[in-house]
């Protein structure tokens, strides 16, 4: 069965009650198409650019190839241990509190594939935060913090073939050779989609295969 992509958008706008901030999770394995889906639906909520809704992504809270050499994990940068889970989560309590003015989140500069400290501010104004990343139903480690600070977390998924040809085609346009892409896909990106494929029953709406323009699109849940 079908689902409009409006139907998504209402889904999303509901979380807000009463005006109190809500936080909305998109979760999924790499390439599934959570940061798509997340910055149609802010734009779509948007409208004629009011900042009802902000994007918030969890890689920017990669740490930085530095720390990745000092702690020897650089070679599986991506995996659960490679990001800063307590700061990550420390920030959705922010957001969840709504107590600051603007709150400014890092972003992530894929070009140099490093972190970008204050580079997404969220204006008071906004009210549905909507973050994305893999490994927000992860109940290990600080990751454990994560689900209790979100209104819903819903499932990305998408056709396993064009996931990995998406995959494989995202690390070439930056830098890679296809030799290498696909070897890092299919060491490290597939041993990190398969931990997150293991948190998927704990979503609250597994959302499949995104197209179109917003407001006029199909999803199959």
């Amino acid at each position: 069965m079908s689902v409009l992509f409006d139907d998504l958008v209402l889904r999303a706008r509901s979380l807000v009650r009463d005006g109190r901030r809500a936080l909305l999770g998109i979760t999924g394995a790499p390439g599934a198409g959570k940061t798509t889906l997340a910055e149609r639906l802010v734009a779509a909520l948007n409208g004629a650019g009011r900042p009802w809704a902000a994007h918030v992504p969890m890689d920017g809270f990669h740490l930085s190839d530095t720390e990745l050499d000092r702690l020897g994990r650089r070679d599986r940068k991506g995996a659960p241990d490679t990001f800063d889970a307590a700061g990550y989560a420390a920030l959705l309590r922010r957001l969840r509190d709504d107590t600051e003015d603007v709150v400014y989140a890092p972003g992530f500069e894929r070009v140099l594939e490093q972190p970008i400290a204050g580079a997404l501010p969220v204006a008071p104004a906004a009210r549905l935060v909507v973050t994305e990343g893999n490994y927000l139903l992860l109940e290990t480690g600080a990751w454990a913090r994560v689900r209790p600070l979100l209104d819903e977390v819903w499932f990305c998924e998408a056709d396993e073939e064009s996931r990995l040809r998406g995959l494989i085609a995202r690390h070439e346009e930056f830098g890679k050779s296809h030799e290498d892409a696909v070897a890092w896909v299919m060491r490290s990106d597939q041993r990190n989609a398969e931990l997150v494929a293991a948190t998927r029953e704990h979503a609250d709406l597994v959302v499949r295969g995104v197209v179109g323009r917003p407001g006029r699109e199909r999803t199959a849940p």
